[in-house]
């Protein structure tokens, strides 16, 4: 039981017998370093109820908890504040109850309970992953781990963005100067190759801009009559029409582009239960709008046009059913959404990882999937994500300016094995064993680096900052994985499914590991409901420190008494547990050696 289980029916019974009053709520929080305790009970919201002064008050409900409750050993009072020290028996018993548990923090999946969808990385097949899709995969692949991990089904998945013009400027791009060119006969990533062509199509168009700019016309005129954009046009609607030339074309490249996705996706860590396409879901949600005409949800203007109006609900009318009978965005998510659960039939949520400058468009999806009645629209989640910058400025995809994912992963490998080299600790490494090392922190500083940032904010990323062995970085705290390793590799002893005891009493230092290490559990539902890695990251580098401290301050295979060495073993043992399994919701490896 945590320390709030025990205190709090206890506290509750301290007030009903020493005043006289029923309290419903509690309130606690850790004590501030400069005092002694490990629990702090706030007195100030009981002088409500109950008339007098704090100190005494506090007093009082500590002298009982001393007296009755068997955890509780000493306490003081400071202000409206009452410190209370907890018994090291009880710190024993509970790190005894959890040192082998290898998933220590994780909930089994509980039965009856609804999943939750979590959608992430959601691409175009026109251009490679950049570094703003490896911040939303590694978003949306790690909040699906944690909400795993808190006790619920998840499924992963996305919806490819696989038609349309731009798709349609790669294929005409590659038409007219591909010279049948293909990932194989040119040894490019179909992704890369396909994106190339996409950068292609782009310097033609503004050439062609400018030329009929110079023959006197506007710019709007020369953007809408150049010949490039016309004949891409004409491709989209051969495309909608089923011209089987123009789909053979856009199969055939658009496989090349999943293929290079897939290895990608295979070097980031991340991977998904289910795929949706566009082309297959662009004209779900025609039949909703229909349904939602009959229920008076939706209301057709006399061009034909079929909106909603959200004024009331503090949003604007909106548009899901075109004069012309054709859908729009809106009208697809609703159907995609919909068809997801008809796929999935214990999805009760999903998680939208996108970023914010959709915020606006997902309040509009919820509120009407909310006002067409399915109940599972009242757990929708829009994971909003601030845009990442490099220090060079904002990257653009169709300038072939973007910092593309596959270059980005294999500089942090290079500047990882620099770093490493240069500290000189590889003695007795094969060449294979330091490139996997080299992988391992370079992929783990950026995926870190990346996710110890709250998701809403905006970022500005700096690989050579993120790869630093020393602060709040993910190399840090392999390195403290790896040193624990060490020591458990020197313990000459059987240390595993060991009961320890107390000798003497427990150091202050060996105290605090242990209630850092109490916190996991909490931690893993707090990031789950709040869809937020950045919680798992910062708690993971606050046990590193709290090991670090223990670590230089106390004795471990030095330690005389055995008992005392074994504990501090089993402890050391317990928080490399914790890290691996934290970083393991983090997408992070971590590794034995470094």
């Amino acid at each position: 039981m945590s320390l709030v289980e025990i205190l709090n029916p206890c506290i509750k019974k301290a007030i009903s017998e020493l005043f006289e009053v029923e309290i419903d709520k509690i309130e606690f929080q850790s004590t501030r370093k400069d005092f002694e305790g490990d629990i702090t009970m706030v007195i100030f919201p009981l002088l409500k109820v109950i008339k007098g002064n704090p100190v005494e008050i506090g007093t009082k409900i500590g002298t009982y908890l001393v007296e009755n409750v068997a955890e509780v050993e000493k306490f003081n009072v400071v202000a409206g504040f009452l410190n209370i020290v907890i018994s090291d028996v009880y710190y024993v018993n509970f790190f005894n109850q959890i040192k082998d548990e290898e998933h220590y923090g994780f909930v089994h999946q509980q039965a009856n309970e609804k999943a939750v969808m979590v959608e992430y990385s959601s691409p175009n097949t026109n251009k490679p992953l950049h570094l703003g899709h490896v911040r939303n995969n590694l978003l949306g692949y790690s909040v699906a781990e944690i909400i795993k991990a808190s006790g619920k089904k998840v499924y992963k998945t996305q919806i490819i963005n696989d038609r349309g013009i731009h798709i349609c400027k790669s294929m005409l791009a590659w038409q007219k100067f591909g010279n049948g060119q293909t990932p194989e006969s040119t040894g490019l990533k179909g992704d890369k190759l396909v994106g190339n062509f996409y950068v292609q199509f782009d310097k033609q168009y503004k050439a062609e801009i400018n030329e009929l700019i110079a023959q006197g016309k506007t710019e709007d005129e020369a953007k809408k009559m150049a010949p490039i954009i016309v004949e891409a046009q004409q491709m989209l609607l051969d495309w909608e029409a089923g011209k089987p030339e123009v789909i053979e074309l856009w199969k055939t490249m658009n496989q090349w582009v999943y293929d290079g996705f897939a290895q990608t996706y295979k070097s980031l860590g991340v991977d998904f239960d289910s795929y949706y396409y566009e082309s297959n879901t662009y004209l779900l949600g025609k039949e909703v709008v229909q349904f939602g005409l009959e229920k008076g949800i939706f209301e057709k203007d006399p061009d034909g046009s079929v909106w909603i109006d959200l004024t009331e609900d503090g949003l604007d009318r909106k548009i899901v059913l075109r004069s012309d009978g054709t859908a729009v965005y809106m009208t697809q998510d609703i159907g995609t959404a919909i068809q997801r659960v008809k796929d999935f039939p214990d999805v009760g949520g999903m998680v939208y990882t996108v970023g914010n400058e959709q915020d606006y468009h997902f309040k509009v999806l919820f509120l009407i999937l909310k006002k067409l009645g399915f109940d599972w629209a009242e757990s929708l989640y829009h994971l909003s994500y601030g845009m990442v910058e490099l220090p060079t400025g904002k990257m653009k995809s169709r300038e072939g300016t973007v910092v593309d994912a596959d270059d980005l992963m294999e500089e942090m490998t290079t500047t990882a094995q620099t770093i490493s080299e240069e500290l000189g600790k590889l003695e007795g490494y094969t060449n294979e064993e330091k490139a996997k090392l080299f992988k391992t922190i370079g992929l783990g500083a950026l995926k870190y680096y990346m996710l110890k940032v709250d998701p809403k904010k905006q970022m500005m990323f700096n690989p050579e900052e993120s790869v630093d062995f020393n602060g709040n970085t993910g190399p840090f705290i392999q390195y403290t994985y790896a040193r624990i390793q060490s020591i458990l590799r020197k313990a000459d002893f059987d240390y595993k499914n060991v009961a320890t005891s107390v000798v003497d009493a427990l150091h202050p230092k060996e105290k605090e590991l242990i209630k850092q290490v109490q916190l996991f559990p909490e931690v893993i539902q707090d990031a789950a409901k709040n869809h937020s890695p950045a919680l798992i990251a910062n708690y993971t580098y606050d046990l590193v420190k709290e090991f670090n401290s223990f670590y230089q301050n106390v004795s471990i295979l030095g330690e005389e008494n055995h008992t005392k060495k074994v504990f501090r073993v089993q402890l050391s043992h317990s928080v490399a547990t914790t890290i691996k399994n934290a970083f393991g919701l983090l997408g992070i490896e971590v590794p034995e050696r470094m």
